[in-house]
């Protein structure tokens, strides 16, 4: 009997290595061909999560006796005038407060330069000339209007095609499942069955989760600045609500354009005001809400999330820290329900 050449734990090592590296290849891949097909792709999954986020309103709408297409053109309507409302409060309170925290930076950067001589002095510096940036980066933009509008016209599309997709993807969701059966093998339509559904759930568990958190962060936001007399309250709640999609870094960005705004208008003093409301939201989103609501949803280590960021940032910029949770929590679903199905197995034999 012959006697292998590698002992069994580097043969197991080196087959778990081409396991990986195949993984990693057809990962790639798939990587590769969503950049690739991006025009096509985006408008897809951004259905895919507004078919998540409204489909229990649409089931209620259908239960109550509204026509399926009825129901999903409501659904769609309200998609469009949530996000829709949301996006234009932002931009005209952004605008209307834009020379605001400007000067408040400005104001910033002369009081750490009487105080703490030249460490103060290249934030005064960087605010003063925050205007003269702006203009020449304008001017840049100006010179390539073409390909602005060409940028402008793609957003628009994308956004009108994945409207119309998740119309078609809300009002023919019952119908889901048996396209994936047709699709897959016979010996597998179980199994893919459930593990689409598996992934669904996730995801749709985790945007219902996450709309209600941004919500309530929103509402509390917005009464805490209004209370403090900060102008555009209402806008940098709306922006709160936006940014909450993007889980940490989202709610930083939004928070701290509220705090520049209440430093801008009300000053130091009463600018502490929204530093303590933003951190106080933050404990509540953080040892209440996110536990409570999103409990029976797939939990993610926060470690997680912030790396399913970095990456998503990395590959598509805003839109692919958008999705990137999102699609992060349905790879976890998936790996749950297979995890499940091969421990069952298991007990089996």
């Amino acid at each position: 009997m012959s006697t292998p050449l590698l002992p069994l734990p580097v043969r197991r090592l080196a087959a778990w290595c081409v396991v990986v590296l195949l993984f990693t290849g057809v990962l790639a891949v798939g990587v590769w061909l969503c950049i690739v097909f991006k025009t096509a792709v985006t408008p897809v999954l951004l259905a895919l999560l507004g078919t998540a986020l409204l489909g229990p309103m649409h089931r209620r709408l259908v239960r109550m006796g509204v026509h399926r297409s009825l129901s999903a053109a409501l659904t769609c309507l309200a998609v469009f005038a949530v996000f829709g409302g949301a996006a234009y409060v932002v931009v005209h309170a952004l605008i209307s407060t834009g020379d605001q925290i400007i000067g408040s930076l400005k104001q910033a950067g002369q009081d750490l330069a009487e105080r703490f001589g030249p460490a103060g002095t290249s934030l005064e510096d960087l605010a003063a000339n925050a205007k003269d940036l702006l203009a020449k980066f304008g001017g840049t933009a100006a010179s390539g209007v073409i390909t602005g509008i060409s940028v402008v016209g793609q957003v628009l599309a994308t956004a009108v095609l994945a409207l119309l997709l998740m119309f078609f993807f809300v009002r023919d969701s019952h119908r889901a499942a048996d396209t994936l059966r047709s699709l897959a093998p016979r010996a597998a339509g179980d199994t893919a069955e459930a593990i689409a559904r598996r992934a669904f759930e996730a995801v749709e568990g985790f945007m219902r989760g996450t709309t209600f958190i941004a919500l309530i962060d929103a509402v509390c936001i917005t009464v805490g600045l209004l209370v403090l007399r900060v102008p555009g309250a209402v806008g940098l709640g709306a922006l709160v609500f936006v940014g909450a999609y993007i889980p940490y870094l989202g709610a930083f960005i939004s928070g701290t354009v509220a705090v520049l705004v209440a430093f801008a208008e009300r000053g130091w003093f009463i600018g502490l005001g929204p530093v303590g409301v933003v951190l106080a939201v933050q404990v509540l989103e953080g040892h209440v809400l996110q536990p409570v609501i999103q409990s029976r949803t797939v939990q993610m280590h926060p470690a997680v999330v912030m790396i399913a960021i970095t990456a998503g940032a990395s590959v598509a910029g805003i839109l692919g820290m958008l999705l990137a949770v999102p699609l992060t929590a349905a790879v976890f679903g998936v790996v749950s329900e297979l995890r499940g199905r091969f421990a069952e197995a298991a007990r089996a034999e």
